[in-house]
C-alpha cells in the first residue's frame, strides 16, 4: 500500500462497519480501536494494514466481530467543544422532535441518565418545519454562542431539510462541534431510513451494504417478517412486536432461552406463515417435535404461562 501525502495536519482512519463503539473496539490483528489518528501520513498505510481484512469487535457487534472491508481515510479537524444533536421521530409527538445537548461526544444515554436536565427537546410542527427562533433556541441551549449560534442554527434547518428529503426516521450528529478557527461542522452522524420509502429512495437503499447482514434476517425481509436471531433453543412464532418481546420474557421467565424474535405483524398471508417456519427449523438450535415441545407463540396456539412453562419443562 502507497503511503498517503496530503497537506492536511492531522489525518482520521475510522474502520467503516455497522456498529457503534468503533473507538473503543479490538482488532483480531491487536490493533486497538477502529478510529486513529495520526500526523504522519507514512503511518495511514501500516494502520491500514492492520485494519482491513480483520475482525473489529465493540459492543455492539457478535462477540467475533465484524470483518472490516473499508478504511474511510480523511482530515482531521481539531474540536474546541462538542455538542449532540438529532432530529427523531416521537411517537408521542405525532412527529420530528429535535433532541439536543451541550454534552457531545459520548454516550446520550448516559447523559440522559445522569443529567437529564442537560437534555433539551423542541417539538417540529411537521407543517411549519423547523422555525428560525426553534434553531436559534437549540443552538443556545447546545451552548453556541455569538456567531456560532447562527452558524449551528443554519445547520439544524439544513439537517432538518436533509431529514425530510431521505425520508429519515432518525438523523443524529454526535459531536456537532466547533472547531477553534470557529466554524460548526457535523463531526460525526448516523442515519436511520424509513423502510416503507424504499420505492422513492431507491438511490439511498442501492448503498445498502448487505455483506454484514445475517442471512437469516435477510430470508425473512423479503417475506417482510421481522426476525433476530438470538442464542437459545425454543422458537419464537408471534404476531405482533410488543407480544414477541413478551413472549420471549416469559420464556427467559421460565428459565427458557429464546432461539429468536420473529415478529409475522398483523397482516401475515399463509406463504408469510409458510416461510417463517423455514426459518425457524433450519436453525439447528432449535428442535420440533409434534407436541409442540420447542414452539412458544401466545398468539397462534394461545399458550398461557401454565402450559408454556411444561412445554419448557
Amino acid at each position: 500500500m502507497s503511503y498517503l501525502y496530503t497537506d492536511a495536519k492531522e489525518i482520521v482512519l475510522k474502520a467503516q462497519i455497522l456498529a457503534g463503539g468503533r473507538g473503543k473496539g479490538v482488532f483480531d490483528s491487536g490493533l486497538k480501536g477502529g478510529v486513529h489518528l495520526t500526523k504522519d501520513p507514512a503511518v495511514v498505510g501500516e494502520l491500514a494494514k492492520k485494519m482491513l481484512g480483520f475482525n473489529l469487535t465493540t459492543k455492539q457487534t457478535p462477540k467475533d466481530g465484524v470483518k472490516v472491508k473499508t478504511v474511510m481515510v480523511a482530515e482531521a479537524l481539531d474540536i474546541s467543544r462538542e455538542t449532540y444533536f438529532a432530529i427523531l421521530m416521537d411517537r408521542a409527538c405525532n412527529g420530528p422532535v429535535m433532541v439536543g445537548s451541550p454534552k457531545g461526544g459520548m454516550d446520550i444515554e448516559e447523559v440522559a441518565t445522569t443529567t437529564p436536565e442537560l437534555i433539551f427537546k423542541e417539538v417540529i410542527d411537521i407543517f411549519e418545519g423547523v422555525r428560525d427562533d426553534q434553531a436559534l433556541h437549540m443552538a443556545a441551549n447546545l451552548g453556541f454562542k455569538g456567531p456560532l449560534q447562527r452558524q449551528a442554527a443554519d445547520q439544524i434547518k439544513r439537517l432538518y431539510d436533509l431529514f425530510l428529503k431521505v425520508d429519515a426516521t432518525q438523523v443524529e450528529v454526535n459531536p456537532l462541534g466547533e472547531t477553534p478557527e470557529g466554524q460548526v461542522i457535523c463531526f460525526d452522524a448516523k442515519i436511520n431510513f424509513d423502510d416503507n420509502a424504499e420505492f422513492r429512495q431507491k438511490d439511498v437503499f442501492a448503498m445498502d451494504d448487505m455483506t454484514e447482514s445475517d442471512a437469516t434476517e435477510m430470508e425473512a425481509a423479503k417475506w417482510d417478517l421481522k426476525y433476530i436471531g438470538m442464542d437459545g433453543n425454543i422458537a419464537c412464532f408471534v404476531n405482533g412486536a410488543g407480544l414477541a418481546m413478551a413472549t420471549c420474557d416469559i420464556i427467559d421467565l421460565h428459565g427458557g432461552k429464546p432461539a429468536n424474535f420473529l415478529d409475522l405483524g398483523g397482516g401475515v398471508k399463509e406463504r408469510q406463515v409458510y416461510e417463517a417456519f423455514k426459518l425457524l427449523t433450519a436453525d439447528p438450535k432449535v428442535k420440533a417435535d409434534c407436541q409442540q415441545k420447542w414452539f412458544a407463540s401466545p398468539s397462534l396456539m394461545h399458550l398461557n404461562h401454565t402450559s408454556l412453562y411444561q412445554s419448557i419443562t
